[in-house]
C-alpha cells in the first residue's frame, strides 16, 4: 500500500477541512479550467454532505473561490463572495442528487454567452478531486497532471491523430480514456499527460478533422 506525505499531515491549504474546503476549491477552479469562457453567473448544485453542512464547513466560500481562480491555499478564499460581487459575478447554492459512490460532489453551472455548461465532480478526502461528468459526458478526471480534454465527433481516425501529435511533440500519454454519448455522435477523450501541454501543441489538436474543441488543464504533476 502507498502512502503519501499528504495522505497524514493533508495538503496546504485555507481550512477547516480538506475534503469540505480544499477538495472543494480544486474541484471548482478544476471546473473553471475545462470552462475557460467569460461567465456572469456560477450555480452549485451540492449532493451529500456538502449539501448539509457546506456553510459551517466554508464550503461555500472555497466552490466560490475555486470558480473565481483561486487555488486552496489562497488568503483570499475567506473573501471569495466579495470579490464575486465585486467582479459582478452572480452565485447561487442549492441542494441536489447526484449519483456517484463519494460522499461530497457537486455540479457546478457556468452561464456564459453561449448558454450553460455544467461539470460534476466529487472531493475525495485529504484535497483530493475526482471531475466525473463534463456536460454530459462520462469521465474520470483526477486533476493531478496536466490533462488534455478532446471534444469530438466519433469517427475512426481522431484519436490516432490526436495520441500523434502528442508524441511527435514529445509529450508523454500516462492515461487515456474515451466515452460517448452513443455511435458516431460526439464524444471525449481525456488524455492525462506527463508533460505539461505549450500552445503550439494545443493549436495543432484543434486543427485535426472531426475535432470540435481542445481543453488543456496545465496542473503540473504531484
Amino acid at each position: 500500500m502507498n502512502i503519501s506525505l499528504l495522505d497524514v499531515v493533508g495538503p496546504v491549504m485555507i481550512g477547516p477541512s480538506s475534503s469540505h474546503t480544499a477538495g472543494a476549491a480544486k474541484l471548482a477552479k478544476t471546473a473553471r479550467l475545462i470552462y475557460d469562457k467569460p461567465f456572469k453567473k456560477v450555480s452549485f448544485g451540492l449532493g451529500g454532505s456538502f449539501a448539509s453542512t457546506y456553510r459551517g464547513h466554508f464550503t461555500d466560500f472555497a466552490l466560490v473561490a475555486g470558480a473565481l481562480g483561486m487555488s486552496e491555499d489562497d488568503e483570499n478564499l475567506g473573501h471569495s463572495f466579495e470579490i464575486a460581487n465585486e467582479k459582478g459575478v452572480e452565485f447561487d447554492f442549492y441542494p441536489t442528487e447526484i449519483p456517484s459512490v463519494y460522499e461530497n460532489t457537486a455540479r457546478i453551472t457556468f452561464y456564459g454567452e453561449d448558454g450553460e455548461f455544467f461539470v460534476e465532480g466529487a472531493s475525495l478526502g485529504g484535497g483530493r478531486i475526482l471531475v466525473t461528468n463534463i456536460n454530459g459526458l462520462v469521465c474520470e478526471l483526477t486533476a493531478t497532471s496536466p490533462t488534455v480534454i478532446v471534444q469530438q465527433q466519433d469517427v475512426k481516425g481522431v484519436v490516432s491523430d490526436v495520441s500523434t501529435i502528442l508524441a511527435f511533440n514529445n509529450i508523454n500519454i500516462g492515461v487515456m480514456k474515451v466515452s460517448r454519448t452513443s455511435r458516431g455522435d460526439k464524444a471525449f477523450c481525456v488524455i492525462e499527460c506527463d508533460d505539461i501541454i505549450p500552445e503550439n501543441v494545443i493549436d495543432e489538436l484543434r486543427q485535426v478533422n472531426n475535432v470540435l474543441s481542445v481543453v488543456v488543464v496545465n496542473i503540473k504533476g504531484e
